[in-house]
Order: structure tokens, then sequence, then C-alpha cells
């Protein structure tokens, strides 16, 4: 019955030491994971031209709600963070700048992993639709002017 009793006691004591603790900091890689502002999933994503590569951090809008609400509101994102609008109907793909004060390079992802083309320099706030070339597996928003600054054109890869 004591042996009992103490292998239990052994087991409860071994489950507490590795459960996660109330107030235990979290580590800074997971810190890094979620966007301070919107909470949402930070991944890198790279675009490659020829022998050029340049990574962002971006903000993955995966859910209807995120993607509707995308960059609204915003008036601030670092030169090499953006937000990927990952797409799963292959359909062309328009988007507008409704309540997004950040101006915006709208950068159009083909089911190849290739951009198929830019809209560059975005107006702020602005109701006119800009669309893809062509079907769109994926959107890319950069801060205004950031593509062409860094030489991404249409054909470079994308990958996150």
């Amino acid at each position: 019955m004591i042996r009992n009793a103490m292998i239990a006691a052994a087991a409860l004591a071994l489950c507490v030491s590795c459960s996660p603790q109330q107030g235990a900091e979290a580590t800074p890689a997971a810190q890094a994971a979620v966007h301070p502002v919107s909470g949402l999933r930070v991944v890198p994503l790279t675009v490659t031209s020829g022998n050029r590569k340049h990574v962002f951090n971006v903000e993955v809008a995966a859910t209807p709600l995120e993607q509707a609400k995308g960059l609204m509101f915003r008036t601030e994102m670092g030169p090499d963070e953006g937000m990927i609008f990952p797409r799963s109907d292959n359909a062309q793909a328009s988007f507008w700048m409704k309540n997004t004060p950040l101006p915006l390079d709208i950068i159009f992802i083909g089911p190849d992993g290739r951009i198929s083309n830019i809209a560059a320099n975005t107006v702020p706030y602005s109701l006119d639709s800009v669309s893809s070339v062509g079907v769109a597996s994926g959107v890319l928003e950069l801060n205004a002017g950031r593509a062409a600054e860094l030489g991404i054109a249409a054909g470079n890869k994308v990958n996150w």
C-alpha cells in the first residue's frame, strides 16, 4: 500500500514538473511567431529573383475574417514585413484599399508560385479594385515601393 502511494506521488510530481506553469515566460521563438498588433501567425516568406533572395516576415491572413480585415486600420509596417493571403480557390483575386491608410504593393502569386503581376503603390482608402492577371494561389502585401526597391517583378518565385 505504501509502495503504491509512493509510485502515485512520484507520477504526480513528474506530471506537474513537465506541465506548463502559469506565469511562465514564452520563449523568444514563440513570441516572434505571432504579430504584436494583429495577433496573426508570422512566417518567413522568400522572394527569389535569379540568384537574389529576399526574406520577409509576413503575417498569415488565413481565415475569411482575417482576409477581410487584412491591413485595414494599420498605420505602420516594417520594411521587411508584409501580409500573405493564401488562397485555395485558385481563382482571379481582387483587392481594394478600403480603410487601409498604408499605401501598398499588392503582389499576385500564381499557382506555380511565381508572381503574375504587381499592383504597385496602391492608393490608401481607395475603393478601386486591383486584380490578378489570371488565377492566384496567394496575394502578398508589402509597403508601397518595396517591390521596385528590391527588384521584385513578375516571374519571381515566392515561397512561404
